[in-house]
């Protein structure tokens, strides 16, 4: 298994936010993990990629224990996080914000430069402009093609949808096939439900910190979602 969590906890201060989750991501498949605001959806993508630190069993990547590593050792094993809010450095133009995505891990692979530009070709028009400067959906793509420039074997996008035209959307989730072909598997936490299924192979829904379903993305119902995101019969 790629990437599998293990009763994962987390907790912020006396808060708990998440309650024993138990995930699993196979090689070059698509997983969804739907879920209301304050879920756990964004704190469970935090534990994966060490931003907090878990017990190191409770995160397990090709089936060794990476729950306590940092942020940067995760990031080097393959597992590249494309972040809510994309966090762009404002002081780089696009081409430095790609670039950067490449330096902490140096593997050979699909993605680079060019193959980042064929991918959203407006970055290409826009790579000498501020990173910060473009609009919401140039931006998420910069953020994108920065993860995909480590060549990942895991790539996490959270929330990739949020607050953009639909349009810009479109175009996005039109990419995720693209990532897949070049190798990566791929984990979309949404909470447009309808996007997450359309690209995913399974889904998981989460509530208070738990997941309330697991399912294959092409067999559930809107009545099982329903239900799993509410906590309520349909």
């Amino acid at each position: 298994m790629l990437l599998e969590t293990r009763a994962l906890t987390a907790s912020y201060g006396q808060f708990r936010a998440l309650f024993g989750v138990d995930i699993t991501v196979a090689a070059g498949e698509c997983v969804a993990i739907i879920g209301a605001n304050g879920a756990g959806k964004s704190t469970l993508m935090r534990s994966i990629t060490g931003v907090i630190r878990n017990e190191p069993g409770m995160v397990l990547h090709r089936g060794e224990p990476i729950g306590a590593l940092s942020s940067a050792e995760v990031m080097k094993r393959g597992i590249a996080m494309v972040p809510e809010g994309r966090k762009l450095f404002p002081s780089l133009t696009v081409e430095e914000n790609l670039l950067i995505g490449g330096q902490m891990r140096k593997v050979p692979g699909p993605w680079n430069l060019d193959a980042v530009y064929e991918l959203f070709p407006i970055l290409r028009e826009r790579r000498n402009n501020s990173g910060t400067a473009l609009s919401g959906g140039q931006q998420q793509m910069v953020a994108i093609g920065r993860a995909l420039m480590s060549n990942p074997e895991l790539l996490l996008c959270d929330e990739i949808s949020l607050g953009l035209a639909p349009v810009v959307i479109r175009d996005i989730y039109a990419a995720l096939p693209k990532v897949r072909a070049g190798g990566a598997a791929i984990v979309v936490v949404e909470q447009d439900i309808g996007k997450a299924l359309a690209v995913a192979d399974r889904v998981y829904c989460m509530m208070e910190g738990r997941v309330t379903l697991t399912a294959k993305a092409a067999d559930v119902s809107r009545q099982q979602i329903h239900a799993a995101y509410f906590g309520e019969a349909a």
